[in-house]
């Protein structure tokens, strides 16, 4: 299990680079049904919970391993245009599948009791590399030239050989979106109908959504805000309580943090709230898969060729 904002996170640079992105197919049914879901487990930290939608998504380690060839892709390209270019190298963030509790909010009593909002436990963010400078042409030849009213954006890698920006650089011709679009499209969109990198995550958002709007999950929330209202803490947000609770970023650890966090944790245990949003985001989760089983199975085989070739270019 990963948290959805980590997720999201490490593939915005890609998907910035679409100009659209698809959207899990609802299959034709009532988008507002509610399915079965059967017996709800007692459920609390979720190190060990598994998702259907696992099978189908990168992990933190090949996230890593796809940056650092889409890196080595724009090295090459840039390096056609005379420049020694090495972008910064992905930071490894330390999180592993399991590591973090933000999908249903905090969870782990242990944690509460020793920093109570403080995901990191104190520890500092990663530094991140600084870019390397470039001039105004290796910016053109990295970027590309401004493309508003000008060239369409090509889709793929394939597509992306009869579309040209008009601008040369040392002689050659500058791709579309530069070198950095080129290095995207050749590593996750190679050939024409290639599966949006963003289809499976916005397939596991989906479900995560409807999970948290459903009645049963409804029913945990208002449990468990009655629960924290019954020490005296106004909030209906299970997942990032802080502002209701009036403690901000530079006190989430602190006493105040604390004594809050450890009060959030026993109410979702109280409430069940973990167990039954989980059942209830798993129903959705299958009932998704389901319906775009075609598309999920062929962004699962364009991710294991996505791999090997990064494999390769990594060496």
């Amino acid at each position: 299990m990963r948290p959805l904002a980590t997720r999201a996170s490490v593939l915005l640079l890609s998907a910035a680079l679409l100009t659209a992105c698809s959207s899990p197919d609802s299959g034709g049914g009532d988008p507002k049904s509610e399915p079965e879901i059967g017996a709800v487990p007692k459920l609390l930290r979720m190190t060990e919970l598994s998702y259907p939608m696992d099978t189908y998504e990168t992990t933190p380690e090949q996230q890593q391993q796809l940056q650092k060839a889409q890196n080595r892709l724009i090295s090459q390209c840039m390096k056609r245009y005379g420049f020694s270019y090495e972008p910064p190298q992905p930071v490894d963030s330390g999180r592993r599948p399991g590591s973090d509790d933000s999908r249903y909010g905090l969870t782990d009593p242990d944690k509460a009791a020793r920093y109570g909002y403080d995901s990191r436990g104190g520890a500092a963010p990663p530094a991140k590399a600084p870019a390397p400078s470039l001039g105004a042409t290796g910016k053109l030849a990295l970027s590309g030239p401004d493309t508003k009213g000008g060239a369409a954006q090509p889709m793929s890698w394939e597509e992306a050989q009869g579309v040209d920006s008009g601008k040369v650089v040392n002689g050659q011709k500058v791709p579309v979106g530069g070198c950095t679009r080129e290095s995207y499209l050749k590593l996750y969109a190679p050939k024409k109908g290639a599966v949006d990198i963003m289809f499976v995550f916005n397939v596991t958002a989906d479900a995560f959504t409807r999970a948290r709007e459903d009645s049963r999950v409804a029913e945990a929330f208002k449990a468990w805000s009655a629960c924290m209202a019954e020490k005296g803490y106004k909030t209906d947000d299970p997942v990032s309580p802080q502002e209701d609770l009036g403690i901000t970023s530079d006190t989430y650890g602190g006493p105040k943090a604390v004594a809050a966090a450890k009060q959030d944790v026993a109410c979702k245990e109280r409430a069940n709230l973990v167990g039954v949003w989980y059942t209830v985001e798993t129903a959705y989760q299958k009932r998704n898969i389901e319906q775009n089983a075609e598309t999920l199975n062929q962004a699962k085989t364009e991710l294991g060729d996505r791999l090997k070739l990064a494999t390769t270019l990594n060496g």
